[in-house]
Order: structure tokens, then sequence, then C-alpha cells
């Protein structure tokens, strides 16, 4: 099987960061093998859902993300997933994700 991964990131809304830093923008890392559309929707519905983005999420950013992607292979998603998660934290967001 051929599959192409992506990684994408998710906008919460501020009450999601509220008690870990409330003046943050707060988003969700995440990398999987559907669309980040696809993955955006599941996340929405609770199918293999994350609390943060089935509670806040608001948006996806592909802005933040999209010149990342396609990705040959699970691992190296996994890797530009955390790096991606890494740099938005230096950037001045709350992170969520992206482990």
């Amino acid at each position: 099987m051929n599959r192409r991964y992506s990684v994408y990131v998710i906008e919460l809304s501020d009450e999601a960061g509220k008690r870990l830093n409330p003046h943050l923008p707060c988003v969700y890392v995440g990398q999987t093998f559907r669309t980040p559309e696809e993955r955006f929707y599941q996340h929405r519905k609770g199918k293999k859902s994350s609390r943060w983005v089935k509670r806040y999420g608001i948006r996806l950013r592909p802005d933040l993300y999209e010149h990342h992607n396609p990705i040959k292979n699970r691992n190296i998603a996994e890797l530009v997933e955390k790096t991606l998660a890494g740099n938005l934290a230096d950037e001045g967001y709350t992170v969520f994700g992206g482990h």
C-alpha cells in the first residue's frame, strides 16, 4: 500500500488555553493518512478524537501546514508533526498534540 500522509493544524478557541496561557492563540497539531479535512471531521464527530479538538476545534489552518504535505511515510509524518508543533510553540502558540 502506498499511502500519503499529511500534517495538519487546527485552530482551537481561546477557551482551550485559558488555564495554561490565556493570551496566546491555541492550536492542535496532528498527522494522518487521511486528508486534513477528513481528519478534522473525525475529530469533531468524536472518532479517534482529541478531546481538545472535539470540544474547542474551530477550523483548519492550512496556512500553517500546507507546505509540508504530502509526506511519503508515517515515520517522516510523525517527525514533521513533532517539529511543526515545536516551531509553532516557539512562535507563540499554545500547542496541543504534536507528539
